[in-house]
């Protein structure tokens, strides 16, 4: 007799994305999504109603954030496992929301596997660790990185042409604390303005 497929919920505001994921579970018969719900206030609706295995939820939602949503969420459905689904990879609100009970964190552009692995470890009642948590094309260029990793998330921004006002919304951090994080890190690059602390990124492969 072949095991019951987990049941997967959706929570996010794109449609593009829970058709994604649609399309990815066809593939994985060990994998169904059961539900949609493109708010805070529809999750929980959804969660009493369906009580998933495991929760998908996009990190930033019309009403609220992942950290708000996860404590509701785990109130309804004690045994439904969260997995934080974003394309922030670096937003200042990832921390609050493993702190809030996040079992992972996925970033939108990983791969079918990767995600899909993600699932099925959180299911069986694995919650990944910080290191883990981490992108692994990001994880390897830290291990020989002299910046912290919130100082790679705002250089690597910065080097992209982002301003520093919209580093501090895609981040949730203040554009103080951004400031900061850029001067730290060209100090810690040996450069005297942003231009040069790119060029000795690029030598030592940080970008």
């Amino acid at each position: 007799m072949s095991e019951a497929p987990l049941q997967l919920l959706v929570i996010d505001d794109h449609p593009i994305v829970k058709n994604g994921v649609a399309l990815l579970l066809q593939s994985s018969p060990s994998i169904v999504m059961v539900g949609y719900a493109h708010s805070g206030a529809e999750a929980t609706k959804a969660v009493q109603r369906l009580k998933p295995d495991v929760i998908l939820l996009d990190l930033r939602l019309p009403d609220m954030l992942a950290p708000e949503l996860i404590p509701l969420l785990r109130r309804h459905s004690p045994q439904s496992r969260v997995v934080v689904f974003t394309a922030y990879a670096d937003h200042a609100a990832i921390e609050a929301a493993i702190d809030a009970g996040a079992d992972a964190v996925v970033t939108k552009d990983a791969g079918r596997d990767e995600l899909l692995e993600v699932i099925r470890r959180v299911a069986a009642g694995e919650r990944l660790t910080a290191i883990e948590l981490i992108p692994s094309r990001i994880r390897h260029k830290l291990q020989m990185c002299p910046l912290t990793r919130q100082e790679y998330a705002v250089f690597r921004r910065m080097a992209t042409g982002e301003a520093t006002s919209e580093i501090a919304e895609a981040l949730g951090l203040a554009t103080n604390t951004v400031k900061t994080y850029l001067q730290r890190a060209m100090q810690k690059l040996g450069a005297h303005n942003r231009v040069e602390a790119i060029n000795k990124a690029n030598e030592i492969g940080l970008l």
